[in-house]
């Protein structure tokens, strides 16, 4: 471990000092190293969650998902109240404000949740379909009418992207509110936001839970590389760093200075298939892609043991989880068969790899030779992670190692995204399906948890039998803070609890 750990040289050395130290050792400013930089502060139009565990300091959200990411608890929206038919929401909004002084209002309440709903740039919309009609009653009252009950509609509330934004702010330019917004009913406020290198965030005197909040600030700080960024950490450049590689985490705990935080996640690592590229459209191609990866082997070399194969894209853990999903059996000899019998022989992948992940990198590594087993070449594209986005939605790979963490507590939200046919192409694989399509509809309706339960089984066997991805496996969060700071801590869902975090 040492040894690798020297072997970044000089050059990396050289980047771990250039980092500004004045804001990093300023009292009451925590300092957290990061991949990637953010993309965007309107919640709206991103799935990321480089933006996502941003935009939950920023903003705050009607209904949110407690330490233990097990249960819903009040944010904005102080108590609610469902009527018997399952169709009306009245919510009452609890005495905030937004951090440029005006009052949170069930009129920005709704403008938000009907934005996420139409606004052409929306990447959430088809989860809030359902949404009829929201209007406020008075003030601090928000009525919300559904189309139809929803069995996951208050835990949709909970997602960052459905935050609660200042009507006024969004409407005097959303383009510039995406840029830097002018009002946060969050913990902290956007002072500055320098692409390519960080997000200054101050701590906002208007929060209804100000006094909860005992930093002064926090920047998100862009370092791409794992192992500079662990290096940051080490030499006292970063007061935390998340994404702590999986072969740095007995190396760093022996360090006396330093916490590792091994936090239970709802993360899973997949292979995204781009469907849409010749052979990859043919289902019996793709279970021969699943057949010849050797999954145990991933997590026995990448994650050092730590992680576990996945069966499912509903994650360990998670509701309506199906732990008899099936398998595909590692049998490289018979996939090459199914390769040819599919007029697939000496298939060639273009295989977009987040350049600076130590994991994504040997997983890539590891692919590209369990392929080769098949008659598979594999071409390896190694790409900034923040221009990788942009290549999945535009269809410009063949496959790709990408991860999802959900957002909320209903499998809902994620079979939506990478399964119901919505505004993301099924988390950009162009997968297509009519009859999954339609269950995961039923599903989102479906109010009995044992009937529930049961059409998640099936949407569980019927995405495995496609291959709508090929799942790899699930981990937990690991992340790691110096010892001077307390309570860093990220729940199943992702969600960084700032508001509790001590910089002594």
């Amino acid at each position: 471990m040492i040894r690798n750990w020297k072997s970044i040289g000089l050059a990396a050395f050289a980047a771990a000092l250039s980092l500004s130290t004045s804001l990093a050792d300023a009292a009451g400013v925590l300092t957290i190293g990061r991949r990637e930089d953010s993309t965007t502060f309107d919640p709206i139009k991103s799935a990321q969650n480089v933006d996502n565990w941003v935009f939950s300091n920023v903003f705050d959200v009607l209904i949110r998902v407690d330490r233990t990411g097990t249960k819903l608890e009040p944010g904005l929206a102080e108590s609610w109240t469902v009527s018997g038919d399952g169709l009306t929401y009245t919510f009452k909004i609890r005495d905030a404000k937004f951090s440029d002084g005006s009052p949170v209002t069930a009129e920005d309440a709704a403008f938000s949740l009907l934005r996420i709903r139409d606004n052409e740039g929306s990447l959430w919309s088809d989860s809030y379909q359902v949404v009829d009609t929201a209007e406020a009653a008075d003030p601090k009252t928000l009525i919300v009418k559904l189309k139809t009950p929803s069995a996951p509609f208050l835990s949709t509330l909970a997602l960052p992207n459905v935050s609660v934004l200042s009507k006024k702010a969004v409407e005097a330019g959303e383009d510039a509110f995406g840029e830097m917004p002018a009002a946060a009913s969050g913990a902290f406020i956007v002072k500055e936001w320098r692409r390519g290198d960080r997000v200054i965030l101050e701590k906002n005197p208007y929060f209804w839970e100000a006094d909860r909040v005992k930093l002064d600030g926090v920047e998100w700080i862009s370092v791409p590389d794992d192992n500079t960024r662990m290096l940051n950490v080490q030499a006292g450049q970063l007061d935390t760093a998340i994404f702590v590689p999986f072969s740095r985490v007995e190396e760093l705990q022996k360090d006396p200075n330093l916490d590792v935080l091994i936090e239970t996640s709802t993360r899973e690592d997949h292979l995204l298939i781009n469907h849409e590229h010749g052979a990859l459209g043919q289902k019996e191609v793709r279970q021969a892609l699943d057949m010849v990866i050797d999954k145990q082997a991933i997590v026995d070399t990448v994650t050092f043991g730590i992680g576990s194969v996945a069966n499912s894209y509903i994650p360990k853990g998670s509701l309506y989880h199906y732990e008899d999903n099936y398998r595909y059996p590692y049998d490289p000899e018979k996939a090459r068969a199914m390769l040819a019998e599919a007029g697939a022989s000496g298939l060639t992948l273009d295989y977009i790899v987040n350049a600076g992940s130590e994991v994504d990198e040997q997983i890539a590594v590891l692919l590209q030779q369990q392929l080769a087993k098949a008659g598979v070449t594999v071409n390896l594209q190694k790409v900034d992670p923040s221009q990788s986005w942009d290549m999945l939605v535009a269809g410009d790979y063949d496959i790709s190692v990408m991860y999802w963490t959900n957002d909320i507590l209903d499998p809902d939200q994620k079979t939506t995204f990478v399964l119901g046919h919505d505004a993301n192409m099924n988390y950009m694989t162009r997968y297509t399906s009519d009859p999954v399509k339609a269950l995961v509809a039923a599903a989102r309706l479906e109010l009995d948890p044992k009937t529930r339960e049961e059409m998640y089984i099936e949407i569980q066997k019927m995405a495995k039998d496609d291959v709508h991805w090929i799942d790899l496996y699930y981990s937990p969060y690991i992340n790691v803070a110096r010892k001077n700071i307390e309570n860093f801590y990220q729940n199943p869902l992702g969600r960084f609890f700032l508001e509790d975090t001590v910089k002594n």
